[in-house]
């Protein structure tokens, strides 16, 4: 029973990790954020972009806006679509019920 109350905790190795995994994260590490910075250095007009940012945003929002509006309308066309087509078969489902229903033969077998 005293097993039981420790039966969804996670078992972690506390060991530590040792001296030449720890450089050779710290190296890896040290390589990523010099590549970062290369590359951070590539980018040509970095100065107006950062001035742009504030402007583009902004028709960034507009847009977001813009397009939740229309989703709105594309959506509501498609419910208008969906419903037609749905009330076109409950409908041709409701008349055919009813043919066999009139259609069907009025001699019925009873079984004794």
């Amino acid at each position: 029973m005293n097993s039981n109350k420790y039966i969804f905790k996670k078992k972690l190795s506390l060991r530590r990790k040792s001296k030449r995994r720890l450089l050779i994260e710290s190296a890896f590490m040290f390589i990523l954020s010099l590549f970062l910075v290369y590359i951070n250095y590539l980018i040509p007009n970095k100065n107006l972009l950062l001035q742009n940012l504030p402007n583009n945003l902004n028709k960034s929002f507009l847009l977001i806006i813009d397009l939740f509006s229309n989703l709105y309308e594309i959506f509501l066309v498609l419910f208008i679509f969906i419903s037609t087509v749905i009330t076109l078969v409950l409908l041709f489902g409701t008349f055919f019920r009813i043919f066999r229903i009139v259609k069907r033969k009025t001699r019925q077998i009873s079984y004794k």
